[in-house]
């Protein structure tokens, strides 16, 4: 129906306007992937000399490229060659540090189905070689980060294979990794959990008499 006016000019509803929503500053990491964070992080401690560390490249064989432009080349085929290991890898107080970042949705668990058995072959040997490796979980929901040492993770692992439970719950990362409390400069500072495994486990080592 048309509603006019006594002039006969047609009624116009007038259109509240919206009022601009305030920028939550908050959560101004959100968006970002578990590797961004982790690729600044590491920018960080590379500037202020503290590690060396680095994602590692992914080893492929590209089979197809395409070339719509002379500027421009659009990767159409290509395989991994062998594998990947872990994530990141380098150098941190003349060690060794080599470990795999994941991020989960869930707020109670973490599934093992997300790390492959070559990977922890990987960190077995790392860990044989005195190396420090560990698994860095990122439960996004909760916005919390674990450092979780190899030899947790393995006794996890070998629950699984053994027919025990698939999954990390949230109660036995509180109990057996080191929290990530996370930051601006570097947004994850692992390495403060790593010194603190390191402490712990120097600690451990002395009282076994090793």
């Amino acid at each position: 129906m048309t509603i006019r006016y006594p002039n006969g000019k047609k009624y116009q509803p007038v259109q509240k306007q919206k009022k601009p929503k305030k920028k939550d500053y908050t959560f101004g990491n959100r968006g970002k992937t578990l590797e961004d964070e982790l690729n600044e992080s590491n920018e960080y401690y590379l500037a202020h000399h503290l590690a060396v560390v680095h994602k590692k490249p992914i080893p492929i064989q590209i089979v197809q490229v395409d070339y719509p432009g002379r500027s421009r080349a659009v990767i159409r085929e290509a395989y991994y060659r062998t594998p990947s290991t872990t994530d990141y890898n380098g150098v941190y107080k003349g060690r060794y540090i080599d470990f795999e970042a994941k991020e989960t949705k869930n707020t109670t668990s973490f599934p093992l189905k997300n790390v492959h058995i070559h990977q922890v072959e990987h960190m077995k040997q790392v860990d044989e070689q005195q190396g420090i490796t560990f698994l860095l979980v990122s439960f996004q929901q909760l916005d919390r980060y674990f450092l979780l040492p190899f030899p947790q993770l393995y006794d996890f692992w070998s629950r699984m294979e053994s027919g025990g439970r698939k999954s990390i719950t949230l109660e036995e990362f509180e109990k057996n990794a080191v929290e990530i409390r996370a930051g601006f400069t570097p947004r994850i500072p692992y390495l403060d959990a790593v010194d603190s495994y390191l402490v712990n486990k120097e600690s451990e080592d002395g009282a076994r008499g090793e």
